[in-house]
């Protein structure tokens, strides 16, 4: 049987596995991570009341028959070997919350995103476009989405229909300019761009050398954690962008007000020289 795979092979690992899943029954959490399971075992999916299940750090192509587990709000599938078919049971979680599928080999997604996610972490996988589910209109509480160490060059300007999203990381990628869009997410307060190509050539924008960062993702957010770190461009030349001193001067506030805990710090934490 193709189940006998998923459990691991000596005796010590199955009992562990077990006396795991008899807690989950209890506390609705079941950690499998770093159990070389190339399957999820059948018995996790009898855990229908499951709220947590942290697989992450194995051997899984596939999530089997998770869609089964319709209580879940949090689920941890980093660091495996999942291709985007096996990811399909994914859009059956209803309830789901947070979501991890980084460090696996996934190009696409083959599903729907469940509507109440607010987190969605797909780093060091293998997209060269972000995929169109991501920006269901559907998807209004996305509040946290991790894309970085991927190969994506450009995002489209549906990024606006993330209305609720709050920190975006796009680092390591090949990026070289971001949408006026995105100056549509007003909740946006977390942009990190580090390691991308974002350069300057003029500081005299046109319509033929557009600003790479619009003056709206300054404007029009409430960004005050940006980090170009990495990027072919200078700390001057980010001055001279239209709206960047806005930005500063909401950074320069809310670093006013959490004063004693030293939150923000200076325009170093842009990263640039």
């Amino acid at each position: 049987m193709g189940n006998a795979s998923s459990q691991p092979k000596n005796k010590t690992g199955r009992k562990v596995l077990s006396q795991k899943i008899e807690n989950a029954k209890k506390t609705n959490i079941l950690s499998l991570t770093e159990h070389k399971l190339e399957e999820i075992p059948d018995e996790v999916f009898h855990l229908t009341s499951l709220r947590t299940l942290d697989i992450s750090k194995n051997k899984l192509q596939r999530l089997g028959k998770i869609g089964k587990l319709t209580e879940l709000k949090t689920l941890n599938c980093n660091d495996n070997s999942l291709h985007s078919s096996g990811i399909v049971p994914i859009s059956k979680l209803a309830k789901l919350q947070s979501l991890s599928l980084g460090k696996n080999q996934l190009e696409d997604f083959p599903t729907s995103l469940p509507p109440k996610i607010k987190t969605l972490k797909i780093h060091h996988n293998s997209f060269s476009s972000i995929p169109k589910q991501i920006f269901d209109p559907k998807l209004r509480l996305l509040e946290k989405l991790d894309l970085s160490s991927n190969n994506l060059a450009s995002i489209p300007a549906e990024i606006s229909n993330l209305v609720g999203l709050n920190e975006l990381n796009l680092d390591n990628n090949v990026i070289v300019s971001i949408p006026n869009e995105l100056g549509q997410a007003k909740k946006l307060k977390v942009l990190s761009l580090r390691n991308n190509y974002i350069q300057v050539k003029s500081t005299n924008f046109t319509d033929m050398n557009p600003q790479p960062i619009p003056a709206s993702v300054f404007e029009e957010t409430l960004l005050i954690d940006l980090n170009l770190h990495g990027n072919p461009m200078t700390n001057t030349q980010l001055n001279e962008f239209e709206g960047f001193d806005i930005f500063l001067e909401r950074r320069k506030k809310k670093k006013t007000t959490a004063l004693t805990g030293g939150a923000l710090v200076n325009m170093s934490v842009c990263g640039l020289e």
